[in-house]
């Protein structure tokens, strides 16, 4: 499904990439990856670095999802607490999994040096920031947790926080310096340029219909042709819709709206002046964070209503921009009216325990799912494992145990259950 309006980061980005032909005829490889996004474009270069063929079918184009479509935080560790991490997967998986994902801001900051990526990246933290005194307390229980694993972060007061964001009235915050900002689109063409110089097929405009076994090897067919492989990595996550029986059926599907100012120059230089990004521990979270060019981006959950999204209820015209604008107000007064050149939303694969996965669907096919919104480093890392793992290395390859699809029975409440919250969130944010 093709998702409007196109998100700022496609417009801005200084990587370019042209339009890529779809899948013609038929062809072969080692390993068919579903999905041009993070996971799959990683999947695919890091299984070229160890000999194998590797080809993408991308449904629309590189960075077209999720990948292209979030805030561009490159953050360290899950959703949850790295102490609630081990409690949940045992403390040897959970260990390696903490361990691996804190370290990933790095590997992905290293990818993008390595290749020359140009995607506006900042290596000067992010702020987790607290809404309340109560969430202050949580903040500092992780920020402990992760000081114990020698993690460089730092649990910041009223004052400090004020500082670093330029206002905003939070009351206090928690420092991540292994973290940092990008261009996430042009990530993922940096990332799909960076497997195209060693050999690997993208093939844009290619909706997989079907994936079907043929004579030892699996069929993935497309409209115009189809795609012959021994392996088969279905990189689709929160836009995977039923390419396979069962899958996804453990996910709620959430929407993450952002709007961007125009650039400010001056006006906005004392707000986040050391370039943090910013996300918020109220229960509907709001993101925050500046790009390369001055534009302020403030992002929140829920759909894009009005103004910028086309076809959108008239009755909810301009809702989003009124919720920006608002929130905006509250957070800098000095900045008064702003205009805003760009509006967008994406989808956030959420897990009931708000832990990933890797399920292996068949003999052969598997499904790395469920990111929790830290696509961009489980994604990098995650497609960096499999590689390893599809070249031979065994399952230690691999920071989780494959597992079937699992389920929840839920989360076809929860999912419009919580569009209504962010629905009321915008209303009264956007009107208070």
């Amino acid at each position: 499904m093709v998702e409007a309006p196109v998100a700022l980061w496609e417009v801005t980005a200084r990587e370019r990439w042209p339009d890529g032909a779809a899948l013609c005829g038929e062809a072969r490889c080692d390993v068919a990856i579903v999905g041009g996004g993070f996971t799959g474009l990683s999947t695919a270069l890091h299984c070229a670095e160890r000999g194998m063929s590797a080809h993408v079918l991308e449904a629309e184009r590189v960075g077209h999802g999720a990948s292209g479509r979030n805030v561009g935080l490159v953050n360290a560790g899950l959703w949850l607490a790295p102490d609630a991490v081990e409690a949940a997967l045992g403390p040897e998986r959970g260990r390696r999994l903490v361990d691996e994902l804190g370290q990933a801001p790095a590997y992905v900051m290293g990818l993008i040096e390595r290749h020359g990526i140009d995607c506006e990246l900042t290596r000067s933290g992010t702020i987790h920031a607290a809404h309340s005194p109560r969430a202050l307390a949580g903040l500092a229980a992780r920020a402990e947790a992760w000081r114990r694993r020698g993690a460089p972060v730092e649990l910041l007061d009223r004052e400090e926080v004020a500082r670093l964001v330029g206002g905003g009235g939070f009351h206090g915050g928690l420092l991540d310096r292994r973290a940092g900002t990008i261009n996430p689109a042009a990530y993922a063409r940096g990332l799909a340029r960076a497997a195209l110089s060693r050999g690997v097929r993208i093939s844009e405009r290619s909706p997989v219909r079907a994936i079907l076994r043929a004579g030892g090897r699996w069929r993935l067919e497309c409209d115009a042709g189809a795609l012959l492989a021994e392996r088969v990595v279905v990189c689709t996550n929160a836009y995977g819709g039923r390419l396979w029986p069962g899958l996804g059926r453990n996910l709620t599907i959430i929407h993450y709206f952002n709007l961007a100012t125009e650039p400010l120059g001056e006006r906005a230089e004392e707000i986040l002046p050391e370039g943090q990004g910013l996300w918020d521990t109220a229960p509907v979270m709001c993101s925050l964070r500046k790009d390369a060019a001055g534009r302020l981006v403030i992002g929140s959950m829920g759909r894009l209503r009005g103004g910028f999204a086309a076809g959108a209820d008239r009755a909810f015209h301009g809702l989003s921009q009124r919720f920006a604008q608002a929130r905006l107000a509250r957070l800098f007064p000095r900045l008064g009216r702003l205009r805003f050149e760009a509006a967008w939303d994406g989808r956030i694969a959420m897990t009931p325990d708000h832990l990933p996965r890797i399920h292996q669907l068949a003999e052969g096919v598997f499904a790395p799912i469920g990111y929790n919104g830290r696509g961009i480093t489980t994604g990098t890392v995650f497609g960096r494992d499999l590689a390893a793992f599809l070249a031979g290395e065994g399952d230690d390859a691999l920071p989780l145990p494959l597992t079937p699809p699992d389920r929840d029975p839920f989360r076809h409440i929860k999912a419009p259950l919580f569009e209504a919250v962010f629905l009321g969130n915008q209303l009264w944010q956007g009107w208070r």
